[in-house]
């Protein structure tokens, strides 16, 4: 599909539709309801979640106590400064959390700095293969932001019943804050407390990357002797803004599964 004649609805409406397939009908379409597959969210995240965990993994293989290459000393770095954070934050004796912080800021990272790629070219290259639709910003996708929070909502309550048994977890959520006496009340709070955690986590990064990519394709609306002006500003403001996501994600996460690792 060619986006030169299209008007600027029909250019923005193109640009925020998903590559979806229908596993109902095994047909690239979107008529299959909650049997839809967004292609293009999956295939990126995918590929960069495959990217990150294998440029690491080499840099970690080669390695050396000797003096250290650029990468090397980048992907200490990058470790340090996780492993620190979790120290500051994570009350609790888990190996696991220093690595799932690490992989939950890169990740997400990287996702969001897809976001930066001009918006024409991925489904411009795309089209060459016959692809219509390709929405590169894997989260700018509320299905990705939504699945990465429950993710890290499960690993929550894992960890509270595994650290504080069954038996104490629930004596927690009826007895805390207001005592055992006021156990509908407190079940309530509890409830909405964890509830809103998975929310927060998704919304959040949803909006602020969903906001940037909308604000990228209007940027294309304008006459390009001042696309370039606008884009530039806005790319550097942007960086900044898909770090701290991608860092608040990380450090909520940190602080969740914290709190599942303490007992009132």
């Amino acid at each position: 599909m060619s986006t030169e004649n299209l008007t600027s609805a029909d250019y923005i409406q193109h640009h925020l539709t998903h590559l979806t397939f229908n596993l109902k009908t095994m047909t690239f379409d979107s008529n299959g309801g909650f049997w839809t597959l967004n292609v293009d969210t999956l295939s990126i995240s995918l590929l960069l979640g495959f990217l990150f965990c294998g440029l690491f993994y080499c840099i970690a293989r080669r390695a050396t106590a000797g003096i250290p290459s650029a990468w090397q000393n980048f992907v200490e770095f990058a470790v340090d400064s996780v492993d620190s954070t979790v120290k500051e934050i994570f009350h609790g004796n888990n190996p696991l959390i220093g690595p799932i912080a690490l992989t939950i800021f890169a990740w997400v990272f990287l996702m969001n700095f897809i976001d930066l790629i001009p918006v024409d070219l991925p489904p411009r290259l795309l089209s060459f293969v016959g692809v219509e639709h390709y929405r590169a910003v894997a989260t700018a996708d509320p299905n990705l932001t939504f699945a990465l929070s429950l993710s890290v909502f499960g690993l929550i309550l894992y960890y509270n019943v595994k650290i504080k048994k069954l038996s104490g977890f629930t004596k927690e959520v009826f007895s805390a804050p207001f005592g055992p006496k006021l156990f509908p009340l407190n079940f309530i709070f509890r409830l909405i407390d964890e509830l809103v955690k998975p929310l927060s986590l998704s919304l959040r990064l949803f909006g602020n990357l969903f906001a940037g990519e909308l604000i990228f394709v209007l940027i294309a609306l304008l006459p390009w002797w001042i696309q370039w002006t606008v884009g530039s500003v806005w790319t550097i403001f942007h960086l900044l803004i898909i770090a701290i996501q991608a860092y608040i994600f990380m450090m909520l996460t940190i602080v969740y599964l914290s709190l599942a690792h303490e007992s009132h």
